[in-house]
């Protein structure tokens, strides 16, 4: 029926590229992947609620660990599916739509991660003194690289990724002098940006938490994965189903006889053997790392396409506006536990003005908080966050204005 409607007919002069972005304006969005994205939110909010609640970040008790552990898949479920954007972008822009895309949207994640990010991480002005180089400027800078590298075919992206993501770990195996040297010398600066991390310059101010090696490898594999985001429902819960075992399995493998990328788990004594073997190495992330989380994040997305009721489709709507949801939750959770500090420990209110998240300085004496503490302050930021994403999800879908694509 629609064949014969004149209005759906292209023109004498239809693009191919507008042509390919009207089909792919039509396809439907795959709702598996908004509610993974929903779900990595809220584990990112307990995460920033656990820095200001002045919990460790990782500790010798199951909760603590876990409490932090889960917050793993945060970092490369964003960047994984920020790729598989990158792919669907394309589809919907071109080349040339999706070139200017990518250099506005990595842009603009740098400039707000130095200015109101860090503004509202820290509530002190002190930008001499101390800046990050946190989770949005490595993926703008890896949406900058993509520039090149989204161009290239499914198959080679994503060799070139798994290449990125796996081989790394031979920086490793430099002699210490050669590193050291490397690091004083006049490109170590580019050195901590690129792989190694750290304070950048003689007075620090710049902290870089996230270099960009071997975050561009799992951009770009997740731009590789947009493929499989578009077979068939049938064929992708497959595809989804075999690479996250295999990942999961390939984790296993490693990581049990210390073969080869992270460090060793068994000689760790400040840790249970069992909460041993799941500390991996995030700074820079390992492979074991990236196995361990992404595994499990493809193996799921197949039970999440089925997840349509209102706990889904809540974490659906933070899933469609990741970024207004990471703008957001800072400068909310910080002013809770300004209010948190006010009523326990008043006292405390000073650290709450230092250099979080990574220069804090010590957690005042008796301000740390109960784990109950810690996620109802989370579930209570979750709560308030729902209805402006919720607008905003709705203005995204019922609008086409071009800045809306930024968000």
């Amino acid at each position: 029926m629609f064949s014969r409607d004149r209005r759906c007919q292209p023109g004498p002069g239809a693009s191919k590229v507008g042509l390919v972005s009207e089909a792919a304006a039509l396809r439907p969005r795959v709702a598996s992947v908004d509610v993974a994205r929903g779900i990595v939110m809220v584990l990112m909010a307990i995460d920033h609620v656990r820095v200001y609640a002045g919990v460790p970040a990782g500790g010798p008790t199951p909760g603590v660990f876990f409490t932090r552990w889960v917050t793993h898949f945060c970092a490369p479920a964003f960047v994984f599916l920020a790729g598989a954007s990158v792919f669907l972008h394309r589809e919907r822009a071109g080349t040339e739509g999706l070139t200017r895309w990518l250099l506005v949207r990595g842009a603009l994640l740098i400039a707000l991660e130095l200015t109101l990010v860090r503004l509202a991480w820290t509530f002190n002005l002190g930008f001499d003194r101390y800046l990050l180089a946190g989770v949005l400027w490595m993926i703008g800078w890896c949406l900058i690289l993509m520039v090149p590298l989204a161009r290239l075919p499914s198959g080679p992206l994503a060799a070139l990724g798994i290449a990125v993501i796996a081989g790394h770990h031979l920086i490793a195996r430099l002699p210490e002098a050669t590193v050291d040297a490397a690091l004083s010398g006049g490109l170590g600066w580019l050195l901590r940006i690129l792989y190694f991390g750290g304070p950048v310059g003689e007075r620090p101010t710049l902290w870089v938490l996230y270099s960009l090696v071997p975050w561009i490898g799992v951009m770009a594999a997740g731009c590789a994965f947009g493929s499989v985001l578009r077979l068939t429902p049938e064929r992708r819960n497959r595809a989804c189903l075999a690479i996250g075992a295999a990942a999961v399995a390939l984790f296993v493998l490693l990581r049990a006889p210390e073969l080869y990328g992270d460090r060793p788990w068994r000689a760790n004594e400040s840790l249970p053997s069992w909460l041993s073997f799941l500390n991996t190495t995030k700074y820079p992330a390992s492979l074991q790392f990236l196995l361990m989380t992404l595994g499990p994040l493809i193996a799921a997305l197949p039970l999440l396409e089925r997840a349509t009721g209102p706990l889904g489709r809540a974490l659906a709507t933070f899933g469609r506006v990741p970024f207004g949801f990471y703008l957001m939750h800072i400068p909310l959770v910080h002013l809770l536990a300004l209010a948190v500090a006010l009523v326990r420990t008043p006292t405390a209110v000073g650290w709450l003005f230092h250099d979080h998240p990574l220069r804090p300085g010590p957690v005042p004496d008796g301000y740390v908080w109960s784990l109950g503490l810690l996620y109802a302050v989370t579930a209570l930021a979750v709560a308030l966050l729902y209805p402006p994403c919720a607008w905003l999800a709705r203005e995204k879908a019922r609008r086409r204005h071009a800045w809306l694509s930024y968000l």
